[in-house]
């Protein structure tokens, strides 16, 4: 009798323990998807400007590594979304997006000014545009190394190979060839360069060769019937890719154009009020917004791969060059420098983009999707600017030429 109540009791306290330690695991449990619940890793109560960085930090914790790459480089790419995220810390400053993007020129710019990974003698245009960074933190923290690398990046424009008419090559293994990614890629850069540091007789001939270069893209790349403007320009016509009679490309690549867009916006936030390529760059501005507009898809207020191909076989609504537009679109009407309606196309675009490209995780990461991944003309493999070639070209999600984009667009609508 006293072995079984021994038993009897041993067997109740065991219950109980188990009863408790259950009760317990379920309890932590709840509290745990209560957490996960309360606490996502990206708000989803923010503007969509914030979310999306937020939303490129958690996936680049380097800013170096952005775009994909395992080890860290001077690319335009950094530069693109770090001039998104110095919009974005201006206007939400939180010390996390300010680090962003002083550890990026941290890394990349050694203590004697030498910019890690980036070759002068490539001459290459896309280099210039991660310049924007150190433009941004040098007024900040009067570091040396930062003036002296800005130096460096500024002495490539004056060895840089031109067209016999003025012209940047865009690399120079791209012999006598102007891209319209080029004039992103080198003309804010110079630009917001020569505002700081030059003067007098320095300042107005570089701002002169600034117009100049978007003078000689519309003269050679654009398209007399709809004001659209071609990818690329051979000067030698020597191209597989270029017509014999004009130099142009074959095609109206819609990241190309966006690319454009963003150009003029931007330079003329540096170039002076006096300055008589103003109204120029404004009069090419318009010609250009109602040359887009046409091509616009009308259900979503997006863009085509190939912009006048629309209902070709293959060609698709891409991400990054209607990120590209309705970004171009915002500003240029929030600075009066087109219609007011541009600001309602922008909004129908932008509208367009949430709907059909954006996708939010379960812990609140903001992906945009349908991104062209990379074109160009030439190289090798041979890249020959044919509709085929572009509507084959890899496509991926939250490649930075959208995701930077799409910030700030955010932005300029405030959404």
């Amino acid at each position: 009798m006293k072995k079984n109540n021994i038993i009897f009791k041993s067997t109740v306290i065991l219950s109980l323990l188990l009863g408790f330690s259950s009760c317990n695991v379920k309890e932590k449990k709840e509290q745990k998807e209560e957490i996960s619940e309360t606490k996502k890793e990206i708000p989803t109560d923010l503007k969509w400007s914030e979310r999306m960085l937020l939303s490129e930090i958690h996936r680049f914790p380097e800013a170096s590594k952005l775009d994909f790459v395992d080890k860290p480089r001077w690319s335009y790419t950094n530069g693109l979304v770090l001039s998104a995220a110095e919009r974005v810390y201006k206007k939400y400053p939180k010390e996390s997006f300010y680090n962003y993007i002083y550890n990026y020129a941290d890394t990349m710019i050694t203590e004697d000014g030498v910019i890690k990974t980036y070759d002068i003698e490539k001459q290459n245009l896309d280099m210039l545009k991660s310049g924007d960074v150190l433009l941004y933190l040098y007024p900040k923290t009067k570091e040396e190394r930062f003036l002296l690398a800005l130096q460096t990046l500024r002495s490539q424009i004056d060895t840089q190979p031109r067209t016999s008419d003025g012209g940047f090559w865009h690399k120079k293994r791209y012999t006598s060839q102007m891209w319209l990614d080029g004039l992103y890629m080198a003309e804010p850069f110079y630009a917001h360069y020569t505002q700081m540091f030059s003067e007098g007789k320095e300042a107005k001939e570089a701002f002169n060769d600034i117009v100049h270069q978007f003078d000689l893209i519309q003269k050679h790349t654009i398209d007399p019937e709809t004001n659209l403007l071609y990818h690329g320009w051979d000067e030698s016509k020597e191209q597989q890719w270029a017509n014999k009679e004009t130099g142009t490309s074959p095609n109206f690549w819609s990241r190309a154009m966006g690319w454009y867009g963003m150009a003029m916006v931007d330079v003329l936030d540096y170039l002076p009020e006096t300055h008589p390529g103003r109204a120029k760059l404004i009069g090419y501005l318009n010609q250009y917004a109602e040359a887009i507009v046409s091509v616009q898809d009308s259900k979503t207020g997006l863009w085509y791969q190939v912009l006048d191909k629309g209902d070709e076989e293959g060609n698709y609504l891409e991400a990054t060059g209607s990120s590209m537009f309705a970004y171009t679109f915002a500003k240029a009407a929030n600075k009066g420098y087109v219609s007011s309606n541009y600001k309602t196309i922008a909004e129908k675009a932008y509208d367009g983009i949430i709907n059909n490209f954006i996708s939010v995780e379960e812990n609140g990461v903001v992906n945009l999707n349908k991104c062209c991944a990379v074109a160009g003309l030439g190289g090798n493999p041979y890249r020959d600017g044919s509709y085929e070639y572009y509507i084959n070209e890899k496509i991926r999600s939250n490649d930075p030429k959208g995701t930077g984009p799409f910030i700030m667009a955010s932005l300029e609508l405030d959404r």
